[in-house]
C-alpha cells in the first residue's frame, strides 16, 4: 500500500455548490458547505495534512480548478481507497457502468425506489450503477443522509452517488432519468393550476436533459399529471427521441391485474394482457377485454360483466384513496415498485403474447388516437429499453367510447400547457369535473 498526503486547504470557498458527490468506488467529495453535516472538523493549522491509504494502482488526488480557486479533492474513511475493477474477479463480467438519475430523490417514493435500483433488483447482478439525486435547497440535508443510507449498505453495484440541486449537473450523461420529484395538489387547487406549476418544473428539466444528457436516455416520468409533465418534457428536449419518454402508468395495470384477481379467485399471475388506456387520471380505461385470465378471456371467467363495465373501473381509480383511508399514507412503495415494474419491462424481453402497459406518445399509433399526446397504450419490447406498440388488439364501441373521454381530456390538458410546449398561448377548459386521482389531492 502507498501513502498518499493532503494539506488542508488554507481557505473555504464561500461558494454554495449545487452538486455534492459521494464516490463509491473511489472518494468521497463534500462541499465545504455540507462537511460539517457529516464529517469530524479537519484541522485549521496552517500546514496540517490528511494520510490516508491508498492502493498502489490508484493516483494521489488532483488539484481541480473551482470557481477560480485551486483546490485539493478530499477523502474520508474508506473513501480513500480505489478498487481496480479490472483486477476483481467477480467484477471481470459486469456490464459498463450506467448513470441513472433520480429527481424527488428525498422523498418518500424514491425513499424506496433507490435500494431496488441499487441491488440490482431493476438492471440485473452484473450491471454497476451510478445514482445522481436531485433534490431542491430545503432538501439538501435530507438527501446527504439518503447517500449515507445508500453507503451504509453497502450494495456493491452501487459505484458513485452523486447528490445535488441543479438539474445540468445532475443529469449530466445520464441513460435513465426517474422524474418523480413534483409539487403535490393541496386542497383547492384545480387541476389546470397544477398543470401550470409541475409544468415548468418538467419543462426546465426537460431542457436540461436536452443539453447535458445521454442523446438516448430514457425518461419516466412519475410526477403528476404525468401524462402532460411527460409530453412538455419531451416538447423541451427536441434531440431526445420522443419515443425514449414515459409516463408511469404501470401502478394502475398493476391495481387492474390485483382487483381481476380478486373477482376471479386466482393468484395475481394468472392475469396476463392488462392495459391501461388514456390518461393518469379517473378517466383512465382499464381494459377487461383484452385481459386474460389463465389464458383465457377475462369475459368468459368473470361473468359478472356489469361489475366489469362499472365496479372494476372503480376499484382501481379508488384503490389509493382506500389506502390512504387505511393507514394514512399514500401508496409510495407499491408506487416505487411499479417504476421497477415499468423499467424492467423495457430491459427484459417481454414475454410471448403478453404485452404491458406505459404512456407513450402518440404519433404513429394504429389504434386512431390524436397524435401529438402521451398516452398509456399496450407495448412489448425486446429488453433492449425500446418497444413497439401492440397492434392486435381489440376495441369495440364501448372501449372506443371510453378511450376517446381520456383523449378529449389530454387534449384539453395539452391546450392548457401550449405556452410551455411551444405551441402557442394557453387556454384552458378542463370544466369543473375533478378528475384527479383519489388518494393524490
Amino acid at each position: 500500500m502507498a501513502m498518499a498526503e493532503l494539506s488542508t486547504p488554507k481557505t473555504t470557498s464561500p461558494f454554495l455548490h449545487s452538486s455534492t458527490r459521494f464516490r463509491l468506488s473511489s472518494k468521497l467529495h463534500l462541499s465545504n458547505q455540507f462537511r460539517h453535516l457529516l464529517l469530524p472538523p479537519l484541522p485549521t493549522t496552517p500546514n496540517s495534512k490528511i494520510s490516508c491509504s491508498v492502493s498502489q494502482n490508484s493516483q494521489a488526488p488532483v488539484a481541480v480548478q473551482e470557481n477560480g480557486l485551486v483546490k485539493k479533492k478530499e477523502c474520508y474513511g474508506v473513501f480513500c481507497l480505489t478498487y481496480d475493477l479490472k483486477a476483481e474477479e467477480e467484477t471481470r463480467s459486469w456490464k459498463k457502468l450506467i448513470n441513472i438519475a433520480v429527481s424527488g430523490a428525498a422523498g418518500m417514493i424514491s425513499n424506496h425506489l433507490l435500494f431496488k435500483l441499487a441491488s440490482g433488483e431493476v438492471f440485473g447482478p452484473d450491471q454497476p450503477i451510478a445514482l445522481k439525486l436531485l433534490g431542491s435547497e430545503r432538501s439538501i440535508q435530507a438527501l446527504e443522509g439518503v447517500a449515507m443510507e445508500l453507503e451504509d449498505s453497502l450494495f456493491p453495484l452501487l459505484r458513485e452517488v452523486d447528490i445535488g440541486t441543479d438539474p445540468y449537473e445532475v443529469f449530466q450523461d445520464v441513460e435513465w432519468a426517474i422524474l418523480i420529484g413534483a409539487k403535490p395538489r393541496g386542497p383547492g387547487m384545480e387541476r389546470a393550476g397544477l398543470l401550470d406549476i409541475n409544468g415548468k418544473i418538467f419543462a426546465d428539466q426537460g431542457k436540461a436533459l436536452n443539453k447535458v444528457a445521454s442523446p438516448n436516455v430514457k425518461v419516466l416520468v412519475v410526477g403528476n399529471p404525468c401524462n402532460t409533465n411527460a409530453l412538455i418534457c419531451l416538447k423541451n428536449a427536441p434531440n431526445i427521441p420522443a419515443k425514449n419518454f414515459h409516463a408511469l402508468t404501470r401502478l394502475d395495470e398493476n391495481r387492474a391485474k390485483c382487483q381481476l384477481a380478486l373477482k376471479a379467485g386466482v393468484f395475481y399471475d394468472k392475469v396476463s394482457n392488462m392495459t391501461i388506456w388514456g390518461n393518469h387520471s379517473t378517466t383512465q380505461v382499464p381494459d377487461f377485454l383484452n385481459a386474460r385470465i389463465n389464458g383465457l378471456p377475462v369475459k368468459e371467467v368473470i361473468t359478472d360483466h356489469k361489475w366489469l363495465e362499472e365496479g372494476f373501473t372503480e376499484s382501481v381509480q379508488k384503490r389509493g384513496g382506500l389506502l390512504i383511508q387505511k393507514w394514512g399514507r399514500s401508496s409510495a412503495a407499491s408506487t416505487a415498485v411499479s417504476i421497477v415494474d415499468a423499467i424492467k419491462s423495457l430491459v427484459t424481453p417481454t414475454p410471448e403474447g403478453d404485452w404491458f402497459s406505459t404512456g407513450v406518445y402518440t404519433d404513429g399509433n394504429p389504434y386512431g388516437i390524436e397524435e401529438g399526446l402521451v398516452f398509456s397504450m399496450p407495448c412489448r419490447s425486446k429488453g433492449d429499453g425500446d418497444y413497439e406498440l401492440v397492434k392486435d388488439v381489440e376495441i369495440d364501441d364501448y372501449l372506443r367510447n371510453r378511450i376517446a373521454k381520456s383523449e378529449a381530456e389530454l387534449l384539453a390538458e395539452k391546450r392548457c400547457v401550449a405556452h410551455l410546449t411551444g405551441e402557442g398561448v394557453a387556454f384552458c377548459d378542463l370544466g369543473p369535473v375533478d378528475t384527479m386521482l383519489p388518494g393524490e389531492v
